[in-house]
């Protein structure tokens, strides 16, 4: 069958055609404009790979080296193109693999469909060969999932899965089709989904509740805006912006809310959180209107709820109904799409400035560059700093690459201290916290956008969980930047032992391999600073470079991330030292 043949049946909706269920899978990903699919192939998928082969000119499989990486590759194409990611394993330990970048797909809303093999149904409840019950171990943490047993299910169940994914508020989900109904022929006819019974993915937003918010708005002496990555997946940016203009709010972000809305906007006063900045963290509990736009009070936003903004009236605008006083008890609950509601919003605003409440701000602001970020950018010591290379990141990137953090203090430092122009930049593990992310997500981000440059920036610990993904990168010529910024330690927990267990540093002191000669060993050009001097130059290097290219930086062992709110504490409880 060639190409020509092939791309009319595939659009030729109205057409049935004999066909089996794994070819029915491939036909159903092509029908939902899948381009770019991971994975890692096994005995109860096999099937579904062999059809991919003859449809290798439609869909580019990229062979990861784990499935976890497979997962999170997934994440980072999704995170950056606003498509669905996917990802396909075998049945067993395949799919098992797969669950740590579900879990960490569904605490940060990213649109991921996982397929996998699964064993013949009359074995289904045998403890076969590679037999587990991944429908029942993926259940708490996606969106939606299903196994199929029988191949004429499969088009109405991939339709949904691509639906349920992407609307509304996103999420992974995951299908698990049985190898019988792979090999089974049925009559292909395939039909995007557009609605679920039961399922309404956008509540109506309320005019009413928008003019209730936009009174309290207008009247507020002490407004302050704090926008989560609900901003991103609602493409409101541009109403966000507006907002924040024509108001005077002051607006702060979550992780997963930065570049929003450019990191040097006069109006962007920084971000909230355990490590954010002294300021946003110190004035929530001075602020006496609390807009909440897209974020869900995670506890590392909140610290205590005891004493968190209980002086704020407090407005919540949400996609998800679950969200609203589900942490903090809101005054007034806006439900809807950002993007239709913040217009909404923009309407009944009034033009101010609040310069008074923006210079409260701007004192705080110079208390801690005093403090904390004159020490991080511009060091005195002997020693590298972690920030001091996103410093030089930043004079080559000009705010524009997509910077994709691991977990742990070099996550803190990225996320404070890169600077972004455009949306869609900050791609990090934000409510699973998973160490391993970064590798794999940045190589599915620079495959979705090969025309942004890509940092990975990752901490020796993480680095190391998912090191094995430099051969996805060599394979696949993804021309990813890699910064490991090697303290020799799993510095986040070292940072609390010192601080919180008085130096008892158990179990996080790293004795780490040769990473110059592992990257090499993959092809990969490589190199390691370890003086000041020679940083600017080899930042300068990797970032000119066409491919690939491995950076290690020796920075120095017992540095501490600061601000920083200790667990549990009030926001305005917020350390400088």
């Amino acid at each position: 069958m060639n190409t020509e043949t092939i791309k009319k049946e595939i659009n030729n909706t109205d057409k049935t055609e004999r066909i089996t269920g794994s070819e029915a899978i491939i036909r159903c990903l092509i029908a939902e404009g899948v381009k770019t699919l991971y994975g890692y192939p096994g005995g109860a998928i096999m099937p579904v790979y062999d059809e991919l082969y003859k449809y290798k000119d439609r869909i580019h499989h990229v062979l990861t080296r784990h499935e976890q990486g497979a997962a999170h590759a997934a994440q980072g194409y999704a995170r950056i193109s606003g498509k669905v990611g996917v990802a396909m394993a075998t049945s067993g330990p395949g799919a098992t693999n797969l669950i740590t970048g579900i879990a960490d797909a569904q605490i940060d809303s990213t649109p991921i469909v996982c397929i996998t093999g699964q064993v013949p149904s009359h074995l289904l409840g045998t403890d076969a060969f590679q037999e587990t019950d991944i429908v029942g171990i993926s259940t708490p943490v996606t969106k939606w999932n299903a196994q199929v047993t029988k191949a004429s299910e499969i088009p109405e169940v991939m339709a949904k899965a691509f639906y349920i994914a992407k609307s509304g508020r996103p999420g992974p989900v995951l299908v698990d089709i049985t190898k019988d109904a792979q090999f089974e022929e049925f009559d292909f006819k395939y039909e995007k989904c557009t609605a679920v019974r039961s399922y309404n993915p956008v509540p109506k937003t309320d005019i009413n509740k928008v003019k209730a918010a936009a009174e309290l708005i207008n009247n507020a002496k002490k407004p302050m805006i704090v926008w989560g990555q609900g901003v991103i997946l609602g493409k409101a940016e541009e109403e966000l912006k507006a907002i924040v203009e024509k108001s005077g709010v002051p607006a702060a972000w979550t992780i997963l809310g930065a570049s929003a809305i450019p990191t040097s906007h006069p109006l962007n006063i920084g971000m909230v959180g355990m490590h954010g900045n002294y300021a946003p963290n110190k004035l929530t509990n001075e602020c006496d209107v609390l807009i909440a736009i897209g974020m869900r009070f995670d506890d590392r936003v909140t610290g205590s709820l005891d004493t968190y903004a209980k002086q704020a009236k407090v407005i919540h605008f949400d996609i998800d109904p679950a969200e609203i006083n589900k942490n903090v008890k809101v005054d007034i609950a806006v439900l809807g799409d950002a993007k239709e509601s913040l217009a909404l919003l923009l309407s009944e605003l009034h033009k101010n400035s609040h310069e008074a409440w923006h210079q409260e701000f701007k004192d705080l602001y110079a208390i801690e560059y005093d403090a904390v970020i004159k020490d991080d950018l511009l060091p005195e010591k002997d020693g590298l700093t972690m920030g001091e290379v996103l410093k030089e990141i930043n004079n080559y990137s000009d705010g524009n690459a997509a910077i994709v953090s691991d977990v742990g203090q070099h996550q803190m430092i990225a996320c404070r201290y890169a600077e972004f122009n455009l949306s869609k930049s900050n791609i990090t593990s934000g409510g699973l916290g998973t160490m391993g992310f970064a590798l794999p997500a940045a190589i599915g981000a620079k495959m979705a956008e090969p025309h942004r440059e890509v940092v990975a920036i990752i901490g020796d610990g993480g680095y190391q969980m998912n090191i094995q993904e430099l051969g996805t990168i060599f394979q696949q010529k993804a021309a990813v930047k890699i910064v490991v910024l090697n303290n020799e330690f799993l510095g986040m927990v070292r940072q609390w032992q010192q601080l919180f267990f008085d130096k008892r540093y158990a179990s996080t002191e790293m004795t780490n391999p040769d990473f110059v000669t592992i990257a090499k060993g993959y092809y990969i050009e490589a190199k390691r600073v370890t003086k000041r001097e020679e940083l600017a130059d080899a930042v300068k290097e990797m970032m000119a470079s066409k491919s690939s290219y491995f950076l290690e930086v020796c920075v120095e062992k017992e540095d501490n991330v600061f601000p920083m709110i200790p667990s549990g504490a009030s926001v305005s409880d917020i350390r400088l030292s």
